[in-house]
């Protein structure tokens, strides 16, 4: 009999459903893989989820394997970990990342799997898209040994940044958000942590992830002289203002945006996707990043996950969706 697995898809926006999907018979260079867990990433998945998408970016932020369209129904997401079942010898048995939608099983080219280390637990490769995230605003910042630097708002962007930068050598480094509750996650990071109206200024960099007006424009009050925001946050639907004025251009700040959807420039003709998603599974082999999964729910349970999640009423960094052997 043909094989069929189970995946979420949004089918109205602000609804979703579990849906039955048929799963092709992989071929020689493709792999068949069992989820284990996937991640939902609070920010953009509950944009996706409310239909914040603008009509023109609905080319742009498609996921790799995304089916669907924007605004719904849509099959959206990409932090999915699970093992080979069928498929090259080298993979056969292997747990693997991909940037793939919350389903239990599903096939996909061999090349679209990154083996996950054995350093790395499965329940913590699920943020390796986030972390991907993180090291590419990194190549676009640059940051120098020495720099005093804050990552403005603690979410799973932020923090994610913040603890990459916080194995950066002889960096001060503080991260800052106006819920004081992300003082612990800031602890187990490893990073110092401060309210907005408390923390540091003279920064030589910020790194702006609150997807918020006052959050950006407390970034450039942060800054010292000729001091950069890398620009983080996507803000969907909404209208930003950017305060322009003041002193912005006498003390010569800078705003730049950096988007995981392309190499950074700084590494682009050194460095592929592959190479850069590698990378961030490397750097998982830290524990503390343990602290940026601040719940977990079954599979079965996500049609009424998604909703509090989207709402706010159920807080969360990221949140870990988890499979088990019978699912599908």
């Amino acid at each position: 009999m043909p094989r069929v697995a189970c995946a979420f898809w949004l089918s109205v926006s602000g609804q979703g459903e579990i849906r039955t999907v048929p799963v092709p018979e992989p071929r020689d260079d493709e792999v068949l893989v069992r989820t284990v867990c996937s991640g939902v990433s609070r920010g953009t998945e509950t944009l996706v989820f409310r239909g914040g998408v603008p009509a023109s970016q609905h080319t742009v932020m498609r996921a790799p394997f995304q089916e669907g369209d924007f605004p719904a129904p849509v099959k959206y997401g990409y932090l999915n970990v699970g093992v080979v079942e069928q498929g090259p010898s080298a993979l056969l048995g292997r747990t693997v990342f991909c940037l793939y939608p919350h389903q239990t099983h599903y096939v996909v080219p061999a090349s679209a799997v990154t083996p996950v280390p054995d350093s790395v637990p499965a329940s913590r490769a699920v943020l390796a898209g986030t972390v991907e995230t993180a090291v590419n605003a990194l190549w676009d910042a640059a940051p120098l040994v020495g720099d005093r630097i804050a990552v403005v708002g603690a979410g799973m962007v932020g923090c994610s940044v913040a603890a990459v930068l916080a194995r950066f050598p002889g960096v001060r480094v503080q991260l800052v958000d106006a819920d004081p509750a992300r003082a612990a996650t800031a602890e187990a990071l490893g990073v110092d942590f401060a309210l907005p109206q408390d923390a540091l200024g003279d920064c030589d960099l910020v790194v702006h992830a609150s997807a918020s007006e006052r959050g950006l424009a407390r970034s450039l009050e942060l800054l010292a002289p000729e001091g950069t925001v890398i620009e983080l946050s996507w803000y969907g639907d909404r209208q930003v203002s950017l305060p322009l004025g003041e002193a912005f251009h006498s003390r010569r700040l800078v705003v730049r945006s950096s988007q995981v959807g392309a190499v950074s420039p700084a590494r682009r003709a050194r460095r592929t996707f592959a190479d850069r998603l590698a990378l961030a599974l490397d750097l998982l082999a830290d524990p503390a990043f343990d602290a940026l999964i601040t719940g977990e729910s079954a599979f079965e349970d996500l049609p009424r996950v998604m909703p509090r999640l989207a709402s706010g009423d159920l807080p969360a960094l990221c949140h870990r969706i988890r499979y088990t052997p019978a699912d599908g």
